[in-house]
């Protein structure tokens, strides 16, 4: 018996206990001062949903703070602003990073202003525009160790879940490692990178502190945690990716324990987005136990997909 599937939602639940009110110590920082809200126009807003394709042109929004909405209505993309520069968050699909640029104009700013770009992971329907955005802005791209090589060549490898079934994206000319203390900065924005192994080998969370006058909340970009493959990979199989497994499992419990007060993730329909923010908003947009109940979800289709390999195993060859 797997006793560390019976103990996973257990842990789970303690850390959820444990999880203090406040970021942990080095997390908190001053805020980054948002645009005053006369120099900032917001368009009207369209509606997104659930349904709406990867590539649908999304209206910027403001999400809190200094926190920004530049995305598509599938695909997130976030711009974190202070007047001494910015930092935009994944680049989304190929079409898309033209996209992203035109949100950022829209909103007022100048994308020259852009002084680092981070992402969730390594796949083109989030790195797929991050060349485009690099032209655009002038800014390096920052990645965790794992996904560097991926996104200067535009390909992954049979490190990755997916490999046999990934689209190419453009190379990434401009790609620097993760500064050794985890935090990338641009003027007053602090990005706080969470190792988020699982989805991805590269996957990175993000975590920074965005404040409304003085209504600060912690915010975190939290990468994808669905364990999803082409039909040659086990996420069972440790003896062909040693580690690999009890890292996405140390992965699900670390977003589960983080400060979380608004939780966004890298396709919005997984975190409600559109149901938080735009014009068919019906549900408060803080919710402090959002990571723990994204983390959950990860962990009980990660344990299913475990149980359906274990029983594809078993089944008598035809």
């Amino acid at each position: 018996m797997n006793t560390r599937r019976l103990l996973l939602p257990a842990v789970l639940l303690w850390l959820a206990a444990c999880t203090p009110a406040a970021p942990p110590t080095g997390m908190a920082h001053a805020p980054a001062a948002a645009p005053a809200a006369e120099t900032v126009v917001e368009p009207p807003a369209e509606r997104c949903s659930d349904r709406s394709g990867w590539n649908d042109p999304a209206t910027p929004l403001r999400i809190h703070g200094n926190t920004w909405y530049v995305g598509t209505c599938g695909i997130s993309a976030l711009l974190v602003t202070s007047p001494g520069g910015h930092v935009v968050v994944d680049g989304a699909t190929p079409k898309a990073g033209g996209l992203i640029v035109d949100s950022i104009r829209k909103l007022g700013f100048d994308p020259r202003d852009v002084k680092a770009i981070v992402l969730s992971h390594e796949h083109f329907d989030h790195a797929g525009g991050l060349a485009a955005l690099q032209e655009a802005t002038g800014a390096p791209v920052f990645a965790l160790a794992p996904a560097i090589a991926t996104l200067r060549r535009g390909a992954s490898d049979r490190s990755d879940p997916q490999f046999l079934v990934l689209d190419p994206f453009a190379a990434v000319a401009d790609v620097r490692r993760v500064p050794d203390d985890g935090v990338v900065r641009a003027g007053e924005v602090e990005l706080h990178a969470i190792p988020t192994p699982g989805h991805t080998p590269g996957g990175t969370s993000w975590t920074w502190r965005s404040c409304e006058g003085q209504d600060c909340r912690q915010v975190v970009y939290a990468d994808s945690l669905t364990a999803i493959s082409d039909d040659d990979y086990r996420y069972g199989d440790d003896a062909a990716h040693p580690g690999y497994l009890a890292a996405f499992r140390d992965t699900l419990a670390r977003i589960a324990a983080l400060p979380c007060d608004i939780l966004v993730t890298p396709h919005p329909s997984a975190s409600g987005l559109w149901g938080r923010i735009g014009p068919d908003a019906h549900r408060p947009l803080v919710d402090a136990g959002a990571c723990l109940a994204y983390a959950q979800t990860g962990a009980e289709r990660l344990e299913k997909r475990l149980a359906d390999e274990a029983a594809r195993a078993a089944a008598p060859t035809p």
